[in-house]
């Protein structure tokens, strides 16, 4: 009836509510990223699940009581979930701080970069072939100063010779972490939090490496374990790890990781990290099936 004007109209309202529903979905896939494989993931999957089963029952059924009851459990959650998901809140509000649209940096320089990765790599082998536990915490955007207040403070420069120094087995600081910062060792026989164990598939796994998935878990730093029963090296970030690795995959996979230059914006960095760390996982479950063949 009303011609071009009216259809111009629906046109830019089907345009927008198409908009709309990307805005959303990008918010829905942004928090997935964050809470995937995380104990918050099984919480909020249980209180969506609960508050859609309730709020059915109180639309199905005209109970007042029933619904002014289901309004007040509703203001209590509001604040009660804020509590119980802490330590993502935490990482999210610390990935949105840290988007800075590509301004803020690593502050060291790709040369230097290498350089670590070489001494970690070169110190990982020789303590995996003595079978001497190791865990190294290569910080990077998030901050770990409270962890560092927990060690001995150290600031010097990264050696193969220091670290197998600091892991020896009769020194004083070779029982906790030493976590890397701005090309330095900040600090040694730090304290980490250990991850709670419910996501994880070993459940042999010690307290060195349940220390670098928890550290791994509340920021995005990488991390080196070196298991003292075994002697295998392997790599946590993210929340996930990477086991069975000799000094060349750790390499590949710290350089990826750590030693990029360039660091694109943190959703889609996020996004790259898993990746790349389910294709070394992928590759590393290959390899391992190829050796039992063989054996």
């Amino acid at each position: 009836m009303c011609g071009e004007p009216c259809w111009l109209i629906e046109t830019y309202l089907n345009a927008a509510a198409l908009l709309d529903i990307l805005v959303v979905a990008l918010i829905f896939f942004g928090l997935s990223l964050l809470l995937r494989n995380t104990q918050a993931l099984s919480l909020l999957r249980g209180v969506v699940i609960l508050l859609a089963v309730v709020g059915l029952a109180a639309s199905i059924f005209p109970f007042p009581a029933f619904r002014w009851l289901i309004g007040n459990v509703l203001t209590v959650a509001a604040v009660a979930i804020p509590i119980v998901f802490q330590p993502e809140l935490r990482r999210l509000l610390e990935q949105l701080g840290r988007a800075g649209f590509g301004l803020n940096r690593l502050p060291e320089s790709q040369r230097v970069r290498l350089h670590i990765i070489e001494e970690i790599c070169a110190a990982a082998a020789r303590l995996s072939e003595r079978r001497q536990g190791a865990l190294i915490v290569i910080q990077r955007r998030t901050s770990l100063q409270e962890y560092i207040d927990t060690g001995v403070l150290l600031e010097s420069a990264v050696s193969a010779q220091l670290l197998l120094t600091i892991f020896y087995p009769k020194t004083e600081l070779h029982d906790g972490a030493v976590i890397l910062r701005e090309g330095k060792i900040a600090a040694a026989a730090c304290v980490l939090p250990l991850s709670s164990g419910r996501n994880l598939t070993d459940r042999k796994l010690g307290t060195r490496h349940r220390a670098a998935l928890g550290i791994s878990e509340v920021s995005d730093s990488v991390c080196v374990v070196v298991s003292e029963e075994t002697g295998q090296i392997s790599v946590t970030n993210s929340g996930r790890m990477i086991r069975r690795l000799d000094a060349n995959r750790l390499r590949t996979i710290l350089q990826a990781l750590y030693a990029e230059a360039e660091q694109p914006p943190s959703l889609l960095r996020a996004l790259l990290e898993r990746l790349s760390t389910w294709r070394a996982q992928l590759s590393s479950q290959a390899e391992l099936k190829n050796r039992q063949l063989r054996g």
